[in-house]
């Protein structure tokens, strides 16, 4: 964990953007063209994650509540981002999460681990969050994962083939199909951590084909250049949002000698490592009643926002 002089770099280095050339516009109709988008996205994207920036984890876990409320509404549910983070936030401890609960804790488990892509770490995702009974089909399909990403082909044709294959094998398991995906293009890019991409596009234009619109299922007609778009569009909002947390975490991290509470650090840390910390947050250096303090003083000066839009029950993030 870095220390709280690690959280104020003298001249933090520019967050990389996606060109405009470079972002999908318009239809594309040939896979070489959405291919070269993707490409060229995801080294811009590439860029950002190994510059290993104070706010990643923030960032990661705002992409990872991003991709489960578009998973939550794959499965026809109602629940949006801020009915998500509600419900993780605040529920009690030892309370069910409840089925969209789950789908949220698949993607923040994603979004803050490593790449391994074996039995031991999918089948409990699979199992615990996405609601799915294990079975050879699913088994073989992970087995060959690792053969998979030794393979010459490029991150996003991989991450095809993988959500494919779960989708052949399983076709009630979409949702996992489109988490596998992200492993594995954080797999052969190399990135410590996977980051959540290509869940977030499923109700886009780029996955919808002919016309009335149909949405392209892994492994059908379109499939793989419809997940080159769709690479390409969410490393360009990725990287996008990156830029957004890095001018908040800027003002969060300039406010800190400011900050007198003791436990003050925590916060901050906190702040930079996830999507949101209740305003109720505690620990031995620091009382609930000083906690809501400091985020009093952090909304005065400009340094955090709050999220939920209420009096009480508040939840604080960049």
């Amino acid at each position: 964990m870095r220390s709280r002089a690690d959280l104020l770099p003298a001249d933090p280095p520019p967050v990389p953007k996606v060109p405009v050339w470079a972002r999908p516009r318009g239809l594309v109709l040939q896979d070489a063209d959405a291919a070269y988008l993707a490409g060229a996205a995801l080294n811009s994207l590439d860029n950002l994650v190994r510059q290993d920036f104070s706010w990643a984890g923030a960032w990661r876990q705002r992409l990872a509540l991003q991709s489960a409320a578009a998973a939550v509404n794959l499965t026809g549910r109602r629940e949006d981002e801020s009915a998500l983070r509600d419900a993780h936030y605040l529920r009690g401890a030892g309370d069910a999460p409840g089925p969209a609960g789950h789908i949220l804790m698949a993607w923040r488990r994603l979004a803050s681990r490593t790449t391994r892509c074996d039995e031991e770490v999918v089948r409990p995702i699979a199992e615990q969050h996405l609601g799915l009974q294990w079975d050879e089909g699913l088994a073989e399909v992970v087995a060959n994962a690792e053969d998979l990403a030794a393979s010459s082909r490029p991150a996003p044709v991989l991450a095809a083939e993988i959500a494919a294959a779960v989708y052949r094998a399983r076709p009630d398991a979409e949702l996992l199909a489109f988490w596998l995906g992200d492993v594995l293009l954080a797999h052969k890019l190399r990135w410590p951590v996977p980051v959540p991409l290509l869940m977030g596009q499923a109700s886009s234009p780029v996955f919808k084909s002919g016309e009335n619109r149909k949405r392209i299922r892994p492994g059908g007609e379109g499939w793989g250049r419809a997940v080159f778009l769709a690479y390409a569009t969410a490393a360009a909002e990725a990287c996008d949002l990156g830029a957004d947390l890095a001018q908040r975490a800027g003002r969060l991290t300039a406010v800190a000698p400011k900050l007198r509470a003791k436990g003050s650090g925590d916060v901050i840390k906190l702040l930079l490592s996830d999507d949101a910390v209740p305003g109720s947050w505690s620990s031995p250096k620091l009382s609930a009643r000083g906690a809501r303090r400091l985020f009093d003083r952090l909304g005065e000066l400009g340094a955090v926002r709050e999220l939920s839009g209420r009096a009480t029950f508040r939840l604080y993030g960049l």
